[in-house]
């Protein structure tokens, strides 16, 4: 079994200024990030493997959530995930070394919402249904597929067994 978490950069800022690129997290953004951290390891939720976002706003998101769920994952920096397609994210994900059993993709809208829609074609109707009608900051969707690979991954493959919100908590 292989785990995907799809976890969007908590609430940004919007400085004079500064680039899309270069948005910090606002003060609400860096108390939703925190507490996601938190939520994730009371779930369980230790990713081996964190692709994040080069975006300023995705780095800070996952600064904030290193601290609960512990410093063993490795961390890759993807500028590839800025502004990335459905498609873009899929092939990332899919280039996963074999080894890594759970991987967290820290990165941005409307990207993560479309391929964990794509993804996560079985599980419950009521979560995948708030998934579609919105991907919020801070959000966190859980997938799990029945391969061996990364590289097997494939559309509808997916189980979305959580979609976490900083409004509801908790899912499954």
């Amino acid at each position: 079994m292989r785990r995907l978490m799809l976890l969007r950069h908590a609430d940004s800022d919007r400085p004079a200024g500064v680039t899309d690129f270069d948005r910090p997290l606002s003060a609400q953004g860096r108390l939703e990030a925190t507490r996601r951290g938190l939520q994730m390891a009371k779930d369980g939720l230790l990713p081996a493997l964190a692709m994040v976002s080069t975006a300023r706003r995705a780095q800070e998101t996952w600064d904030l959530v290193v601290p609960a769920v512990g410093s063993a994952a490795v961390r890759q920096d993807e500028p590839l995930v800025y502004e990335a397609s459905a498609a873009t994210l899929l092939a990332l994900v899919r280039r996963a070394p074999p080894d890594i059993g759970s991987l967290v993709l820290v990165g941005h809208n409307p990207g993560l919402q479309q391929v964990a829609l794509q993804l996560a074609a079985r599980g419950s109707g009521e979560l995948w249904s708030r998934m579609r009608e919105q991907f919020p900051t801070a959000g966190l969707a859980v997938i799990e597929f029945d391969i061996d690979r990364w590289a097997d991954l494939e559309e509808g493959a997916g189980r979305l067994v959580s979609f976490e919100t900083a409004r509801r908590g908790s899912s499954a």
